[in-house]
C-alpha cells in the first residue's frame, strides 16, 4: 500500500480507536441503565442524564470531532512554507517572513511536529476510550475509582509532553541556525 501522505500511517492508531469506542459503545448500548453519567467532578458523577444516542455515545462524536481538527492541523503543518526554503526563494533572500505564521523550521520539523499532533490524538483518544468505561457501566454507580482518573489523565500528559518537547528542540534548531 502505497501512502501519499505523511500523515495517513498516522492515522491508523485514531480509526482503530475510533471504530474500538464505537463497536463497544453499540454492544454495551442496549445493557446501559436508563440514566447514565452527565457530569464527572472531584467526587465522581455528580449529573445524571436519560440514556439516549447522543448522551451515550458524546465522546465518540466529540473524538471524530478531535480527529478530523487534529488531522486538518498536521496536514496544514506539512503545506506551511518552511523557514529554511523561504531563506533560500529568491524573493526572500535575507528578509524576514511573516511573524504571522509559526512556521516549523524545515521539512523535517514540519513532518515531525504533524507526527507529534497525531500523537496527541491517538493520547485523546485513549483518554476518552477511558471515560467511556466510566460512562457505558451497567449500573449507576456515582464512584468512579481512582485509577480511571490517571487512566484518563496519563495519556493527555504524555500526549501535550511529546508534543511541547517537539515544537521547543524545533525552535532550539531554528535559533541555533
Amino acid at each position: 500500500m502505497v501512502f501519499t501522505s505523511p500523515v495517513r500511517p498516522w492515522l491508523v492508531s485514531p480509526i482503530i480507536l475510533l471504530v474500538a469506542m464505537t463497536v463497544w459503545g453499540v454492544l454495551r448500548y442496549a445493557h446501559l441503565p436508563d440514566q447514565i453519567p452527565k457530569h464527572i467532578g472531584t467526587s465522581g458523577v455528580d449529573a445524571w442524564t436519560d440514556r439516549s444516542i447522543g448522551s451515550a455515545f458524546l465522546l465518540v462524536f466529540v473524538y471524530v470531532g478531535v480527529t478530523v481538527l487534529m488531522v486538518a492541523c498536521a496536514e496544514l503543518t506539512l503545506r506551511v512554507t518552511p523557514r529554511d526554503e523561504l531563506r533560500s526563494a529568491a524573493p526572500f533572500a535575507g528578509g524576514p517572513s511573516s511573524s504571522l505564521v509559526n512556521r516549523p523550521g524545515s521539512r523535517a520539523s514540519a513532518r515531525r511536529a504533524a507526527r507529534a499532533v497525531l500523537l496527541l490524538n491517538t493520547s485523546i483518544g485513549v483518554s476518552l476510550l477511558v471515560g467511556c468505561g466510566i460512562l457505558w457501566r451497567s449500573a449507576p454507580d456515582p464512584d468512579i475509582p481512582l485509577w480511571m482518573f490517571a487512566g484518563m489523565l496519563i495519556p493527555l500528559l504524555a500526549g501535550t509532553a511529546v508534543t511541547v518537547v517537539v515544537a521547543v528542540k524545533d525552535r532550539c534548531r531554528v535559533e541555533k541556525q
